[in-house]
């Protein structure tokens, strides 16, 4: 008998972590589909008939619903909410303009939670939605400061992935919130400690193993649980 093919939203995709959790999920023979702000051409070059691209801003709820609407017909194992920024992440916070800095909450907490809930009911009954969280958002391990705004940020989106797991319990899908690892990327910079691939081996293995169980863990790319 054939195995069934397990099925991915990746929200956030067009570079970086994203991408490359793309690509990883190909590789372990999974139906991706991948959303994209503005075209990418790192996607565009994994096209495959596993591969479905869409479009939306995650800050932009008519879009969003609009993709909703579009995947009406589709139902996802893991629903990933990728997408975040770190706008003057390296100012402190009495430096950081009110507007970018309640931009930087909005697209890092706010607008994945809104999606999750619009988009719950486009998992496979035992999915699992996934946040990518941080390290820096943990605030029992704030021992050096910095990221201000960023740190918050991914705080509040732990709070309130706590709070949604909570409310939807009884729906029976689980809940992950990953750290990457520090990571070689646009955000992480050339001083990281890890390669993109290095990072989303690790997360697809965590993932591939919490599809199907219940409840929320706080993880990082090793499969270590963080403290709140």
């Amino acid at each position: 008998m054939t195995e069934t093919r397990k099925n991915a939203l990746i929200v956030g995709a067009s570079r970086g972590l994203g991408l490359g959790l793309v690509d990883a999920f190909l590789k372990r023979s999974w139906a991706v589909t991948a959303t994209q702000r503005s075209p990418s051409q790192g996607l565009a070059a994994l096209a495959s008939d596993a591969l479905t691209i869409e479009t939306a801003d995650i800050d932009d709820d008519g879009a969003v619903t609009a993709l909703h609407d579009r995947l009406s017909g589709q139902r996802y194992d893991l629903i990933f909410l990728v997408a975040g920024v770190a706008t003057q992440a390296h100012d402190p916070a009495h430096d950081v303009p009110r507007d970018v800095a309640a931009q930087v909450y909005l697209t890092n907490a706010i607008s994945p939670i809104r999606f999750a809930e619009l988009f719950r009911d486009r998992l496979n009954g035992s999915g699992l939605i996934a946040f990518m969280s941080s390290i820096l958002g943990s605030v029992s391990l704030n021992e050096s400061g910095g990221w201000e705004t960023y740190r918050a940020s991914k705080a509040a989106l732990n709070t309130l992935a706590i709070s949604f797991e909570i409310r939807h319990r009884e729906e029976g899908f689980g809940v992950a919130l990953i750290h990457p690892g520090w990571v070689r990327t646009e955000m992480g910079g050339e001083e990281a400690d890890i390669d993109v691939e290095t990072s989303v081996t690790g997360m697809a293995d965590i993932l591939e193993r919490q599809v199907g169980k219940a409840g929320i863990v706080y993880l990082d790319y090793t499969g270590e649980t963080l403290t709140w």
